[in-house]
Formats: C-alpha cells, sequence, structure tokens
C-alpha cells in the first residue's frame, strides 16, 4: 500500500508529489497522457501540429497521436485549450506567477473594498498565503521578466495611463511593472543573438527570446532538463520529485506512470465512514485495468477532470457543487499595429502587464501568426462594419470594434505579426453557479462516463461586464497613448486595421 497517489501531473500535482516525497512519504504519482522526456525529437513548435486539438502534441489526449483526442459534449459554440502529459497546461502557459490581489481575500479593508465580490472572498487572510507563495518563488524559481522590444513599447503606453511602476510582489493599487515569471533568466548567448550554433548549453543559459513559450519550451539545445528555460512542472517540479531520495535527507523518489488514466477513486467503509483507499487505472496504450491502494488520494487532474472523475466514482455531492463554478474567462483582446517593429513573436509570450485592482489586469502578450489569427477572431463585441452585440461602441478610439474577418483580417496579417502589439484583458468576472461540468447522456468513451461542460457565455453578471468595459476602454493607451503618442497605426479595440480607419489620436497611416 501506497501513502499518497497522487491523480494528474499537471500544474499542482506534482508540487504535492514533490513535497510529500521529501518528507519520505511513498507517493505514486499517475499522469493520463505522456511524458515529452525527448522535446527535441518529439516536438517541432509548429503551431498547427503542437495546438491541433485532433492531433496536436498538447492536445488532451493519449499519447498515441493517431488515436483520438478525448471527448467533452460541449452544448454550446466553444472549445477547451486544455493539455494532457506531465506538465499539464504549463506546457503551454506563460510562466507568468503573480500574487493574488489582498482584495479577494477575508479580512481585507482596503480604498478599492467596495469593487471586489464581499460575498465569495477567500476564507482565510492574504497574509497566511504569503510564506507558501516564497517558497514556491524560490522553487521555481520566480523572477522578474527579461524583456524586450514589446515590453518597451508597451510601457511607453502605459506612462499615458498615469499609474506608478510596481516594485514589490505584493499588488496594493493600480500600477505597471515587469511580470514576475517561472522563465530562467537569459545568459551568455541567450538573448544576444538568434545564432542556432551559439543558442547551445553551456554557451547559452535561461530564456533564448525564441517566443514558443506556448508551445512548449525546450531551450536552450542540450540544456539538462531541469535547466530548460520555463519552469513547467515537467522541468521544475516532476525532475525534484523523482530524484527526492538524492536531495532530501529523508527523501523518497516518486514512482510516475503515465498514460495511464484514473477512471475510478476506489473507496469503502472505514469506522463507519466512506473513505478513499486507492485507485482504479487504464493503460490508454494496452487498455489493461490496475489498481493500486494508498492511505490517501489527492485529486489535481484540472476542471473538467476532476469532477467527472468525482462523479464517475459515485462520491459524495451534498451540496451539488461538484463542478459548479467553471469559469471560461471573460477575456477581451486589444491588438494595435505599428510603423515599427514591435518583436512581438520573440521573447516570453507575456512579460509586462497593467494592475487595476477590483477590475482584473492587463498583460502584453506576444504570438506566432496562427495564434494571432485565432486571437484577433476571438471577442464576442461582433464583427466590424457588421454587428457589435452591443458591445464596445464607446471608447477612445475613431471607428468601429470587433473581429476582422476576410479581405480585412488578410490585410491585417500582411502587416506582419512583428508590428503588432496585443494587450490582452483579464477581467475579474464572478463565479456562476450554473457553469458546471456534469456528466454526459452521450456513450461513454474508453476511461467511463465523459464529461459535459456547460457555460453561458452571454449571460454575465452586471459587475463582470463592468469590468471588462473598464479594462478595454484602458488597454489601447497601452499600445501608444495620447500622451506618447506611441501608436504610428491604427488602434483599435479587440482589432485593429489599417485600410479603413485614422488613429484615434491623429498619428499618420501606416506605409507598407
Amino acid at each position: 500500500m501506497r501513502d499518497v497517489i497522487v491523480v494528474g501531473a499537471g500544474g499542482g500535482g506534482p508540487v504535492a508529489a514533490k513535497e510529500l516525497a521529501a518528507h519520505g512519504l511513498d507517493v505514486l504519482l499517475i499522469e493520463g497522457g505522456p511524458r515529452n522526456a525527448r522535446p527535441r525529437q518529439q516536438w517541432s513548435l509548429l503551431e498547427n501540429d503542437s495546438w491541433n486539438p485532433s492531433s496536436g502534441y498538447l492536445r488532451d489526449g493519449p499519447a498515441d497521436r493517431s488515436k483520438p483526442a478525448w471527448f467533452r459534449e460541449l452544448p454550446q459554440n466553444s472549445y477547451l485549450w486544455q493539455s494532457s502529459g506531465v506538465g499539464g497546461t504549463t506546457l503551454q502557459y506563460f510562466g507568468n506567477s503573480p500574487r493574488a490581489y489582498p482584495g479577494v481575500f477575508a479580512g481585507y479593508a482596503g480604498p478599492d473594498n467596495a469593487r471586489y465580490d464581499a460575498a465569495h472572498r477567500f476564507p482565510f487572510p492574504y497574509r497566511d498565503l504569503i510564506t507558501y507563495y516564497e517558497w514556491v518563488e524560490a522553487t521555481l524559481p520566480v523572477q522578474t521578466a527579461a524583456m524586450g522590444t514589446k515590453e518597451s513599447i508597451y510601457f511607453r503606453g502605459c506612462e499615458s495611463l498615469g499609474l506608478p511602476v510596481q516594485t514589490g510582489k505584493n499588488t496594493t493599487g493600480p500600477s505597471y511593472r515587469p511580470q514576475q515569471n517561472a522563465i530562467l533568466q537569459p545568459g551568455g548567448f541567450a538573448g544576444r543573438t538568434r545564432q542556432r550554433s551559439q543558442l547551445h548549453f553551456p554557451l547559452a543559459t535561461g530564456c533564448t527570446f525564441c517566443g514558443h513559450c506556448v508551445e512548449g519550451c525546450m531551450q536552450p539545445i542540450n540544456a539538462p532538463r531541469n535547466l530548460v528555460a520555463k519552469r513547467s512542472t515537467d522541468n521544475s517540479y516532476v525532475p525534484m520529485a523523482l530524484t527526492a531520495d538524492a536531495w532530501s535527507r529523508s527523501g523518497r523518489a516518486v514512482t510516475l506512470i503515465t498514460d495511464a488514466t484514473v477512471t475510478r477513486i476506489d473507496t469503502a467503509q472505514v469506522r463507519g465512514k466512506l473513505t478513499a483507499t486507492g485507485v482504479t487505472w487504464r493503460d490508454n496504450a494496452s487498455g489493461d485495468s490496475h489498481q493500486e491502494r494508498a492511505r490517501v488520494v489527492v485529486l489535481a487532474c484540472g476542471a473538467t477532470e476532476s469532477p467527472r472523475l468525482w462523479l464517475n466514482s459515485g462520491l459524495p455531492n451534498p451540496n451539488d457543487w461538484v463542478g459548479r463554478g467553471f469559469t471560461d474567462h471573460y477575456i477581451d483582446v486589444v491588438v494595435g499595429l505599428f510603423n515599427e517593429e514591435t518583436g512581438n513573436s520573440r521573447g516570453a509570450n507575456s512579460s509586462a502587464r497593467t494592475e487595476l485592482p477590483g477590475y482584473g489586469a492587463l498583460e502584453n502578450i506576444g504570438w506566432g501568426p496562427a495564434l494571432q489569427a485565432v486571437v484577433m477572431n476571438t471577442s464576442d463585441s461582433g464583427v466590424r462594419n457588421a454587428y457589435t452585440n452591443g458591445r464596445g461602441v464607446t471608447g477612445p478610439w475613431d471607428g468601429p470594434t470587433g473581429r476582422v474577418l476576410g479581405p480585412e483580417l488578410k490585410e491585417v496579417m500582411l502587416h506582419g505579426v512583428d508590428r503588432m502589439l496585443n494587450v490582452l484583458c483579464l477581467t475579474d468576472d464572478d463565479v456562476q453557479a450554473d457553469n458546471r461540468v456534469t456528466i454526459s447522456a452521450l456513450p461513454p468513451d474508453a476511461n467511463g462516463p465523459v464529461p459535459k461542460v456547460t457555460f453561458n457565455q452571454r449571460q454575465r453578471t452586471a459587475r463582470s461586464v463592468r469590468n471588462r468595459e473598464y479594462l478595454a476602454a484602458r488597454a489601447p493607451n497601452c499600445c501608444g497613448g495620447p500622451a506618447q503618442r506611441g501608436c504610428t497605426g491604427s488602434t483599435f479595440r479587440r482589432c485593429c486595421c489599417t485600410s479603413t480607419r485614422r488613429c484615434a489620436w491623429g498619428c499618420p497611416r501606416p506605409t507598407r
């Protein structure tokens, strides 16, 4: 019998596994996807090869990419951006590691207190979490992001908002700052050259400014796995968990099983109480079923799979909140076009941000061409020059808002991704009980009944709508506000185009 079984080796499971193993516990870590032990041979960094939802190497599915991705019933027009495999969504995250706003914790009484959802704060004070933040920040490590051209342009625009620069980790008010991220600082030739021959470890260390955070980091070339630049858990906590017997005085190495889907949490009555006794898991390659027993089971398999597994296992749900409160992120994106090079596709994908506590945050985001085109078609504000959905009709811009399509999208893309600047609006949105994961009535897959993910994209709370409109109205300034005249092209909320409108601040049309 194991001491602990951890289900899921994404963003959270390896953290629990590493810490428990360091104290000498016998830990089994089970992951439904593969472990990409040789990413340079297994990955290509081509956007379709990585992000194709059916066959990409970061799709949510088994290791064998010829097999179907795992199915989810989605009754609304939507897409779940998930990853399986060791590292989970940290394989594709930007490495951003900001601390939460103190206003979402119990006991907060700051001047912006009224902007928060006071009825649903975390039930402990912010100061109680700081020690844990510091421990994780030292372990990964989390450092001030290395910055380049796009961050310089973004900060030039932020100056027009009249906000101070934030220099600490705790957010106490509106401000702008570099990201705190889990990406190793560039060293040697990293960030100084694009010559491949000079970007091999140890000539280069840390971030090489390749611009492929979202496709999975494998830089610098030939770096040991625990020194790969982006500190996704497969590069940080998993190597530490697997070698805990070597670096911890009382440590014991974690056992890792991959391409293995847990299909049930096993239970029994122990002293009159329903108690987890282990798990049943399925080998995705052979289809064979296995059982493991443990004193404790830790469920860490994500917002979709965790409630699915809980409900499929028949575990208690006395208040009917298992799977509820599913959050789809009420985001918006502002895209600016520039005459000058912005370096949009280079460097860490997100190294600068603006804090607007109580409303949310703005982030500078860099993309490759395919994801850039996708991002410019994600807003629900309608289609430019066609319809607006009743949103985005006021603000510091001189033309219609919304998605660009057809010839207009072609013209925008011909401008080049490295003459664009993206500002992502991250709304402090409200939890809604009817957005939830349940069990689908459709036929089960090989792992059991499939999840049904339901959320209403239109029925937002008044607070969520207010917050997103507040952020989106300020985002154009971060593309070069009127005080700096940083915009030399057209800057529009949701999207921009050089073919139909002048810049809101009188800047000349860009030249080809």
